[in-house]
C-alpha cells in the first residue's frame, strides 16, 4: 500500500490520548480523516488539530462497544468520501483494581470497548475493502496482550483477546488469498489521558508502569504500519522485553510484577474524593494527547524505529533477547 495523502483514515478512541496523536501524524500528510470517539466537544478540538496540520476531518460521536454505530459510521464516511483506505482500532477504557475487587460490569465493559470495539472496527472496514480487495486494518495491541500485570485483568484480557482475534483474521485473509491487510502495533506504557480518568480502587493515583512514552512516539509506528502492514510491531523496549521475556521465563515475570506491580502503576499522590471515571460515560475536560508525565516521557522509541526501518538482522535479535532475558533475571 503507497503513502496517500488523500486516503481516507478511520480512527477509533480518536478524541484524545494515542488516537489524538494517530490523528495528527496522519493529518501532517494531508489525510482526510474520520475521528470516532464519545465526547462531542473533544472531537471538535481534536477536529481543529486535524485541520491545523494540514488534514481533512469528519466527527463521529460514537461508542465502539456498538456495532450497528460502526457500521453507521462506515457507511457515512464512504458516502462522504467514496472508500476507506486505513481504520485504525485504537478506543480502550481500563479499570485499576484488583480482581477480588472487580465487578461483573466492569470487566464486561472493559471488553466491550478494548475487545469487542476492536472486533466491530474491523468488521465495519471489512464491509468495504474485501469487495475492492484493498485497504489495510491497524490493531492498536500492547505488551500486555503478552504479559498480564497485576491490577489490570480487565484490560489485559481483553488485549489478550485482540491478539487471537487478530491472528484468526490475518489466517483467514491469506487462505481467502485476499489483498486487505492487516497489522498490530503492540504498545509501552505511555503519556496519555488514560491515568488521569481510568476507574481506580488503589489509594493513589494511577501512572503507566515503567518507562513512559510520548504518544507521538506510537503514532508514527502506526502510521507507518498502515503503510507497511507487515505481521506485527512493537514500541518501547519494555514492550519488546515483554513479549520475549514471557515466552522464555514467564515465572520470572509472575515474581517481579507481584513485588512491582501495585507500587509501579501508582504515584504518591492520593486520588482525592471525586476523581474522573470515563469507563461508562466520557469523562469532563480539555485533554489532548497528553497525560501529565511529559517531564519522565521518552519523545522517541529505538525499538520503534528499528522495526519500522528493519535495521535488527536475526543475528543481532538473538543477542538482544539474552540481553532482555538476562535483564528480566537480574532486575532487583
Amino acid at each position: 500500500m503507497e503513502d496517500n495523502n488523500k486516503d481516507v483514515v478511520v480512527i477509533t478512541g480518536a478524541s484524545a490520548g494515542l488516537g489524538r496523536a494517530i490523528a495528527n501524524e496522519f493529518a501532517k500528510n494531508g489525510a482526510r480523516i474520520a475521528l470516532i470517539a464519545r465526547g462531542k466537544e473533544r472531537l471538535e478540538q481534536a477536529k481543529q488539530e486535524v485541520e491545523d496540520f494540514g488534514g481533512q476531518a469528519l466527527t463521529f460521536s460514537a461508542d465502539v462497544a456498538d456495532a450497528k454505530a460502526m457500521e453507521r459510521v462506515a457507511a457515512e464516511v464512504v458516502e462522504k468520501w467514496g472508500t476507506i483506505d486505513i481504520w485504525v482500532n485504537n478506543a480502550m477504557v481500563g479499570v485499576l483494581s484488583p480482581v477480588k475487587e472487580m465487578k461483573a460490569e466492569e470487566y464486561k465493559r472493559v471488553t466491550d470497548v478494548t475487545y469487542l470495539g476492536q472486533v466491530y472496527g474491523a468488521q465495519a472496514a471489512l464491509k468495504y475493502m474485501l469487495p475492492k480487495d484493498k485497504g489495510c486494518i491497524v490493531f492498536v495491541g500492547s505488551a500486555l496482550a503478552y504479559r498480564g500485570i497485576p491490577l489490570q485483568s480487565a484490560y489485559c484480557g481483553a488485549k489478550h483477546a485482540t491478539q487471537g482475534f487478530y491472528d484468526s483474521l490475518r489466517s483467514e485473509l491469506i487462505h481467502d488469498k485476499s489483498n486487505v491487510q492487516i497489522t498490530m502495533v503492540q504498545m509501552p506504557a505511555m503519556n496519555t489521558p488514560q491515568f488521569d480518568w481510568m476507574r481506580n480502587r488503589m489509594p493513589n493515583k494511577p501512572r503507566p508502569m515503567g518507562t513512559i512514552y510520548q504518544p507521538e512516539a506510537a503514532a508514527r509506528s502506526v502510521y507507518h504500519a498502515a503503510y507497511h502492514p507487515e505481521r506485527e510491531y512493537k514500541v518501547g523496549f519494555p514492550t519488546l522485553q515483554a513479549v520475549l521475556g514471557n515466552k522464555i521465563l514467564p515465572i520470572v515475570g509472575d515474581w517481579v510484577l507481584a513485588k512491582n506491580g501495585y507500587k509501579g502503576q501508582q504515584t504518591n499522590e492520593p486520588k482525592g474524593k471525586e476523581p474522573l471515571d470515563n469507563l461508562f460515560e466520557p469523562a469532563p475536560g480539555n485533554f489532548g494527547s497528553h497525560g501529565r508525565f511529559d517531564a519522565k516521557s521518552k519523545d522517541k522509541s529505538i525499538v520503534g524505529w528499528m522495526g519500522r526501518h528493519q535495521t535488527v538482522p536475526a543475528a543481532a535479535a538473538a543477542v538482544l533477547a539474552g540481553l532482555i532475558v538476562a535483564g528480566i533475571v537480574f532486575k532487583k
